[in-house]
Parts: C-alpha cells; sequence; structure tokens
C-alpha cells in the first residue's frame, strides 16, 4: 500500500466448518501476500499460546469439563486479548489475516442442545459478548457438507467434530451470513485447494492494493 495513501489495511477472515480447509487457505493467502511484498498479521483463534487459549485447548481436546456459557466467555475473551492489535494493525497499514473469528463462537455455542434436540444457549446471547470487537472488512464462509468433510484426514479428533453438530452450525453460519451481507462471502471448499486460493486471491487483491476507506467498524454496533 502506498505510504501516501489515508487508506488503511482490510481485515480479512476465513471462516468455515471443520475439515472445510479453511487453515490451509489462511496459511497459502498469507504466504501469498508476503510473496507479493505485503507484509500481514496472521491470526489464529483460538490463540492457544495464551493462558486463556491454553484453557480453551484443554476443553477442545476435551481434557477438561467446563460450563458452556464459561466456555463461550473465554472464546470472546480470547478474541478480546487482540483486539486492540488488530486494529492498530489495520491502521497502521498492516493488513490481517484470521483463522476463525467471532462467527465460530457464536455458531459453535448456538448449536449445542440439550436431550431433546433444543439449543443450550439462545442465539443473541451468544452473540452478545462479541459486540464491539473490530469488524472484518471481508469474511470468506468455507461451506462444505459434513459427509465431505468426513472423507479428508483427522475428522472427529476434537469435540464438535460431529456431523449433527457441525449440520446446526453450518445452518448457524448461513444466518450470520444473511445477516453481514456483501461482507460475506460463501466459497465451495468442496473443490480442490488451488481452485478455491485463486476465488480467495481474486477478491484479496485489489481490497490490499487499494486499501480501505475509512476507520475501522466494531461488529454489530
Amino acid at each position: 500500500m502506498a505510504s501516501q495513501s489515508p487508506r488503511r489495511a482490510p481485515f480479512i477472515v476465513i471462516e468455515g466448518l471443520d475439515r472445510s480447509g479453511k487453515t490451509t487457505q489462511t496459511s497459502r493467502l498469507y504466504a501469498r501476500l508476503k510473496e507479493t511484498g505485503t507484509q500481514a498479521n496472521l491470526i489464529k483463534f483460538p490463540d492457544r499460546t495464551t493462558t486463556i487459549g491454553q484453557m480453551i485447548d484443554s476443553y477442545l481436546r476435551s481434557a477438561s469439563e467446563l460450563d458452556d456459557r464459561a466456555v463461550h466467555l473465554l472464546f470472546s475473551a480470547n478474541r478480546w486479548e487482540l483486539a486492540s492489535m488488530i486494529e492498530k494493525s489495520l491502521i497502521a497499514g498492516t493488513p490481517v489475516v484470521c483463522d476463525r473469528y467471532a462467527f465460530s463462537g457464536i455458531t459453535f455455542s448456538g448449536s449445542k442442545v440439550n436431550s431433546e434436540g433444543e439449543p443450550l444457549l439462545p442465539f443473541e446471547w451468544c452473540r452478545s459478548p462479541d459486540i464491539g470487537l473490530p469488524a472484518p472488512d471481508i469474511v470468506f464462509f468455507f461451506d462444505i457438507t459434513p459427509e465431505k468433510a468426513k472423507e479428508r484426514g483427522g475428522y472427529g479428533e476434537e469435540r464438535y467434530e460431529k456431523e449433527e453438530m457441525q449440520l446446526r452450525v453450518r445452518d448457524s453460519f448461513h444466518r450470520i451470513g444473511r445477516e453481514m451481507g456483501t461482507t460475506w462471502v460463501t466459497i465451495d471448499a468442496g473443490r480442490e485447494r488451488d481452485q478455491v486460493e485463486q476465488d480467495v486471491w481474486k477478491l484479496v487483491e485489489p481490497l490490499v492494493k487499494e486499501g480501505v476507506d475509512g476507520p475501522v467498524t466494531k461488529l454489530w454496533t
């Protein structure tokens, strides 16, 4: 980005179902930005290196048990730990590429059900702790059927990788996508990696080159 430009850098988020390839594509995008001479910051949520992140990691590996509300708030707190860094980076002209964000927190918590199949946590309650976080300029949602995801290695290793859960998560992601409007881009993640990468790059390249006009916006405010 040219130094004389008043525009800030973009905040790019990649979301998706488990085993949709989002982590691979996030890494590919970060590498491609570096190859084209753009320094960027790469973030992955949950950030398991922090104190809060280590508690989340233990829970996800089913090594510990926590109340569902407590878990949700931990995920949100983990994002808030990096909120100011994200905003400062964007204002300084450094793009931020993020693997998972608040949308995952809402969809996974909101998709938990009791023995009767009723939601354990209301959707709006799940969203409330993340109100005010830096808002992405573009969100890529990697959509894949749970059946297709199961064909990929490692499926089922973590707590939420169950087909019924993933179906509910997928529906919740689609709900958020309808609310987010044009900043939400659905990507068919069941295709070859190179095809997915090209689709993402077509939209990211001009965003990075041209920058974003205006201040960093906030989620749901």
